[in-house]
């Protein structure tokens, strides 16, 4: 029987320390959720939030300290061991596999089988529940693979809930919802607080923190620095204690228009997803793309950069029509690509971060068929220290860095590259706010001082009126609307993404 009451500890770690090779991803580290609570975990980018919550969910083992549920000590030995505890976690980073199926995914390694065969018609009806317990309509025998990431993180949202777990680690929730999706996540947060769970909640949106939170955890290279209510906790505190310092928001100088032309897409279409999109790009301007899941922005990133098909139109750069046709014409054409899904698209897991760095640069440090490595680190150690990359060296492995760390990794590789034009794809989802003030100056500097041209896709309406000289507002497949930017604001906006207002 569970005796669980409001404001009982449900899970507390004592003295938690994790070591890598080079680093100290926890030192020392002490941390309580309670029953009906949500405690929110702040940190920069590599602060050790992520390695705090693999511990905790069975994925890493501690060195130090222990971990103690309804005040017994306990060790936890695998992911599976997590759950049979009460512990449940979803991950920043998709846990899945995609050519299963939507109820597959919900419910894998929990199936129940009749005659020896998985009784599908009760995995079906257990899926469908999670599914109407969140709000989300989607088919259940859709194959993961094809959903959007939104979709995607729905379903790993209803998979953790499956488990009726008394500790629910949720790590940038919201990362890839819409505002829709999100209240909806607040409103199953809300939920799990009158059944008594407890909610561990990484974020790094800050307002968001203030309407979900009732305590605030900030950890720092390792650290933990102080835990705060949630009340007394004023975002200008709360950036200081993540970062140690006062951010200074660097003011923007607009480009009415940009200068000569560097990149004009003509009536560009594919069938069913892309239709007649017309638009161009000037030297030195930011134009943001905006609009709800399923506008179609992620679908045109794709399709300039090569990786999906045109069916008709034209991409013409620096005032030549050019045919596109795979991600290496691509590059060769000087375009660079963030993509949405970094782990997907954007990084070799197996490879380092120097090798993920000058994947598309390798021409540049070759002599006679050799490769100068010496030059090939040098420029590697470069963009390092000028992203502020927190990695102990250029050789290890890329998969062992932070969310932010491994996003820098991916820009510096398009700023070796020379790219003249780059399309960014959600740069700054999941990062702290240190890392993405970086990630801001790196592409005002590519645009006004190296004269580039850059395509911000993003779904954070303050991150595109901020950063944007324009704004191109799709629905449907089809830019709908554009707004300079002396006349954007959030309403206008949303009201044309949305549909409610006609240009």
């Amino acid at each position: 029987m569970d005796t669980r009451a409001p404001g009982d500890v449900v899970l507390e770690v004592r003295g938690i320390s994790k070591r890598f090779p080079g680093v100290a991803a926890l030192d020392g580290v002490d941390f309580d959720v309670r029953a009906g609570e949500v405690h929110v975990v702040l940190g920069e980018n590599g602060a050790g939030k992520s390695t705090l919550m693999k511990i905790l969910s069975g994925a890493y083992r501690k060195d130090d300290g222990e971990i103690l549920i309804n005040g017994q000590p306990i060790e936890i030995r695998d992911p599976r061991h997590a759950q049979e505890l009460g512990i449940a976690i979803i991950y920043q980073t998709f846990n899945q596999v995609p050519h299963l199926s939507v109820a597959e995914n919900i419910l894998l390694g929990r199936e129940r089988t009749r005659l020896g065969l998985i009784d599908y018609e009760d995995l079906h009806r257990r899926a469908q529940r999670e599914l109407d317990r969140i709000g989300l309509r989607v088919s259940l025998g859709t194959r993961v693979m094809d959903l959007s990431v939104a979709q995607r993180q729905m379903i790993e949202i209803a998979k953790a809930l499956s488990l009726d777990a008394r500790v629910v680690i949720m790590d940038e929730p919201t990362s890839a919802l819409t505002e829709r999706e999100t209240e909806t996540l607040i409103d199953i947060i809300q939920n799990l607080r009158r059944e008594n769970v407890g909610v561990i909640y990484i974020s790094h949106r800050l307002e968001e923190v203030k309407r979900v939170g009732d305590r605030v955890t900030v950890l720092r290279d390792g650290k933990k620095i102080g835990t705060v209510a949630v009340e007394e906790a004023a975002i200008p505190t709360m950036i200081r204690m993540m970062v140690g310092r006062d951010l200074t928001f660097a003011a923007i100088e607009r480009q009415s228009r940009g200068g000569p032309e560097m990149l004009r897409v003509e009536h560009l279409g594919r069938e069913g997803v892309l239709h007649d999109i017309s638009f161009s790009v000037g030297r030195g301007e930011i134009v943001a793309f905006f609009g709800l899941v399923g506008a179609g922005r992620t679908e045109l990133a794709r399709a300039i950069f090569g990786v999906d098909r045109i069916d008709e139109g034209q991409i013409v750069i620096e005032g030549k029509a050019v045919r596109i046709n795979s991600p290496e014409v691509a590059v060769q054409r000087g375009i660079g690509f963030l993509a949405e899904d970094r782990l997907g698209m954007g990084l070799a897991l197996s490879l380092t971060v120097a090798q993920n760095m000058t994947l598309p640069s390798l021409s540049h440090f070759d002599h006679l068929g050799l490769l100068r490595l010496g030059a090939e680190r040098r420029a590697v150690d470069g963009f390092i220290q000028a992203l502020h990359i927190q990695t102990p060296s250029q050789d290890q492995p890329i998969r062992l860095l932070s969310g932010g760390n491994q996003q820098k990794v991916v820009l510096a590789r398009w700023l070796m590259a020379r790219s003249r034009i780059l399309l960014l794809d959600e740069p700054t989802q999941g990062i702290d706010v240190g890392a993405k003030e970086e990630v801001h100056r790196l592409m005002i500097e590519f645009a006004r001082e190296r004269q580039g041209a850059v395509v911000l896709i993003s779904s954070e309406l303050p991150e595109v009126l901020r950063m944007s000289d324009r704004i191109l507002v799709m629905r449907e497949g089809r830019i709908v609307a554009e707004v300079p930017h002396d006349q954007a604001n959030q309403e206008l906006v949303m009201e044309y993404a949305a549909g409610t207002r006609q240009s």
